[in-house]
């Protein structure tokens, strides 16, 4: 059976039951809410960056050199991974889809800012997107950080897990994610982005409230797992 841990802002870990590891939008050191420092990740087989800020990206290329992990991300993030010495890295596009040995992934949609974090000179920017993993027949939809797209209605009975930030500010709010998880349809929610500073300070349990009976809304503590066995 898979599992989800949340280490805090947008930071995922997914498991799958053949033990593969995968990390989504790995920030350790600095993370005021995070679980773990860099330090006491060990395993990690893939890490997936939806965007190139540092609260999303930081770790990515460190890990990924300690580790021996891939990286997948955008093109331009991948282009800035390599011109800093990363090899192993697998470039995406928005809408493009790929069969990774654990499973099938889908680069989605996302509106944010696009700047890649490390880059002194400038010259980087990325296309920001979300993923959609399918992994042991669970399919999770990290939306990275983004506002409230239309284009959310096309994943309509394609999502069982969705990662949605609710922290306002810098991404949706808690009303914009009800209003996502109506055109998604998920049958279980996580919330991410909030609470990591006073920006984006939100009650979760309240946002589980206004979601009422439109889907089951786990809320984690940094640290915390679900199982994704279906059924």
């Amino acid at each position: 059976m898979a599992k989800l841990t949340w280490h805090g802002h947008s930071t995922f870990t997914i498991e799958a039951a053949d033990g593969t590891t995968i990390l989504v939008d790995p920030w350790f050191d600095g993370n005021p809410v995070a679980d773990r420092g860099i330090d006491d990740v060990k395993d990690v087989d893939w890490i997936f960056c939806t965007h190139g800020h540092s609260d999303h990206f930081a770790d990515a290329i460190p890990l990924a050199k300690r580790t021996g992990a891939t990286l997948v991300s955008s093109f331009e993030v991948i282009q800035f991974a390599g011109s800093q010495g990363l090899e192993k890295v697998h470039a995406m596009g928005i809408g493009g889809g790929y069969d990774f040995p654990f499973g099938r992934v889908k680069m989605t949609a996302a509106l944010h800012g696009g700047e890649v974090h490390g880059d002194d000179s400038g010259h980087w920017t990325c296309v920001p997107g979300g993923f959609v993993f399918e992994v042991d027949g669970v399919r999770i939809y990290h939306a990275g950080d983004t506002a409230l797209l239309t284009d959310m209605q096309l994943l309509k009975g394609r999502v069982d897990v969705a990662l949605l930030p609710i922290g306002d500010n810098f991404t949706m709010g808690p009303e914009d994610a009800v209003r996502a998880i109506e055109f998604i349809e998920p049958d279980v929610v996580l919330p991410m982005h909030y609470n990591t500073f006073d920006q984006i300070r939100q009650d979760p349990g309240a946002f589980r409230d206004r979601v009422g009976e439109r889907a089951r809304v786990e809320v984690l503590e940094p640290g915390g797992t679900l199982d994704l066995g279906k059924g």
